[in-house]
């Protein structure tokens, strides 16, 4: 029947045949997807994620495709989270061991406008896995590193945190905390609203706005707030003619800039006198219109105002090009060098290259970065504390196995992802030594903490007048340091050591080490 159909001319079909033939048309569709399926297997995004604008989103402990630079870290992560589950399910010796699941959300793949360069997504993946690895080093509960990319822009965020709330209530091993979250802007702030309102508790490794807050969200860096009160201790040392001029970026949608252009406004508008000096320019993170980066307003009045001390409100990313246009108008006639004064999590490699090391010195400059690390620390000078040791000897053996860049230690990244992650695992392993204590141990062998129980550790004051209350500060990396539990300080690091550098080196810093939040007597934080 069906033949004498298809044979038919098509000014003869009928209804009936019309719909015999769409009928086998659409099964024969069907067979044809479902065979091209089974051929190409799940995709370049894996099972558990799906492609959003190009990036693959969601949430995996399996490698998936990513940036090129990053493919040997993702497959090492995968293989750790292999081993952690196999060694619950069915270890091939000794007992099992029960384990609990961090999540580590951020982009995995960059371009000319994203939120991380593939050098920042590199090293804060491999600080991340440094710590996974140094957790699972020792006994207790085991750790996986869920991978939750949530987009180049970090709009993705929404099926992401829907699925890291589904993690949060497999009681066998449950999702205890959220790392990653890498950039002060709107998307990112919403993304912090949507995890607080599932109780997760997250940490923003590398969160400098100081408005970026939400109950379950903890900050490991000091924030701009910090930043400039430690730029203010130098400054009082070191306070040149005060000629002031303050260069901010324009995009509205930067939570970061936004938030750094009023600190400085608010701490130094008056004695460099900023209000009456000053430009902007549009930079190069993000969407908006318009050609980014442009420095020539800015530069011109730089040299006819003869200014000294510059305070530059934006990303590390456009700093260079600042620094090679001062470079065009050379010295401009000035006696002094011009300090370009910034913030952030370290000094971004792109800035201490020998090319722009030469720019800075044809434009006399230099620049002065209030910091959350200090490269003199892997120089063996001014170690921020007995944290660092242990990261270094393990970070040098992941540096050995995969492609990390140059002076992959200098921006910050790998030791303060290393710190936020640690910070979890130190909060589960210390609720599990309760567990311990409280109960029988034969009894509580299985029960993991969960996400509310890892909150109501982190919540409690782990610094008590000038000591670290039963040993709950965090020896990190980057220096020890704690908080203060609920509703003070939205959750910022209290004693955060806050190193001020200066590139290319200046004379040796006496100034006294600015920790956040404890200035005062030298001894208000414990060492």
């Amino acid at each position: 029947m069906l033949v004498r159909l298809f044979r038919r001319h098509p000014r003869e079909w009928g209804p009936v045949a019309w719909l015999a033939a769409l009928g086998l048309g659409a099964l024969v569709a069907v067979v044809i997807t479902v065979i091209v399926g089974v051929a190409r297997g799940p995709g370049r995004c894996g099972d558990e994620l799906q492609e959003i604008n190009g990036d693959c989103v969601g949430v995996t402990a399996d490698a998936f495709e990513a940036d090129p630079g990053i493919a040997s870290l993702i497959d090492a992560v995968a293989k750790e989270n292999a081993r952690v589950k196999k060694g619950w399910e069915s270890p091939p010796s000794g007992p099992r061991i029960p384990y609990v699941r961090i999540a580590l959300m951020m982009p995995f793949t960059s371009d000319e406008h994203s939120a991380m360069t593939t050098d920042m997504i590199r090293r804060g993946l491999a600080g991340a896995l440094v710590a996974q690895q140094q957790a699972n080093h020792f006994g207790g509960p085991r750790y996986q590193l869920l991978l939750a990319p949530d987009g180049r822009n970090l709009d993705a965020w929404e099926p992401v945190v829907a699925r890291l709330a589904e993690f949060a209530e497999d009681t066998r091993a449950p999702l205890v905390g959220v790392t990653g979250i890498p950039s002060s802007t709107g998307e990112t702030r919403k993304a912090i609203a949507a995890l607080s309102k599932h109780e997760i508790p997250t940490v923003g490794p590398v969160i400098t706005a100081a408005d970026m807050n939400s109950p379950y969200f903890f900050k490991t860096s000091p924030n701009n707030e910090e930043f400039a009160r430690a730029l203010n201790l130098y400054l009082n040392e070191k306070p040149e003619r005060r000629k002031g001029f303050l260069v901010w970026d324009n995009r509205k949608d930067d939570v970061y800039s936004q938030n750094l252009r009023s600190v400085f406004e608010r701490h130094f508008a008056g004695e460099y006198d900023l209000t009456n000096h000053s430009s902007n320019f549009t930079g190069s993170s993000g969407t908006d219109e318009g050609i980014p980066q442009r420095f020539t307003d800015a530069v011109q009045k730089i040299c006819n105002e003869q200014s000294d001390t510059v305070f530059f409100a934006g990303r590390d990313q456009d700093l260079p090009a600042f620094i090679e246009r001062l470079a065009e108008e050379g010295p401009c006639g000035r006696t002094t060098k011009v300090r370009i004064l910034k913030v952030g999590i370290g000094l971004e490699p792109t800035l201490t290259t020998g090319a722009l090391t030469r720019r800075l010195d044809e434009a006399e400059a230099m620049i002065v970065d209030a910091s959350s690390v200090d490269p003199a620390w892997w120089a063996g000078k001014n170690k921020p504390g007995k944290g660092l040791g242990p990261f270094l000897d393990r970070f040098e053996t992941i540096k050995n196995r995969h492609e990390l860049g140059t002076k992959p230690l200098d921006d910050g990244y790998a030791v303060m992802y290393y710190d936020a992650f640690a910070l979890l695992t130190d909060a589960v392993d210390r609720t599990v030594d309760e567990f311990d204590k409280d109960g029988d141990q034969a009894s509580t062998a299985l029960r993991m903490p969960g996400k509310d129980d890892v909150y109501n550790t982190l919540i409690l004051p782990s610094i008590a007048g000038n000591t670290c209350s039963n040993n709950n500060c965090l020896v990190g990396a980057a220096g020890t340091y704690g908080f203060e539990g609920p509703d003070r300080n939205n959750q910022w690091a209290v004693c955060k050591p806050v190193p001020v550098v200066e590139y290319p080196a200046g004379r040796e810093n006496s100034l006294p080490l600015y920790r956040t939040y404890r200035s005062g007597s030298e001894n208000a934080c414990p060492r």
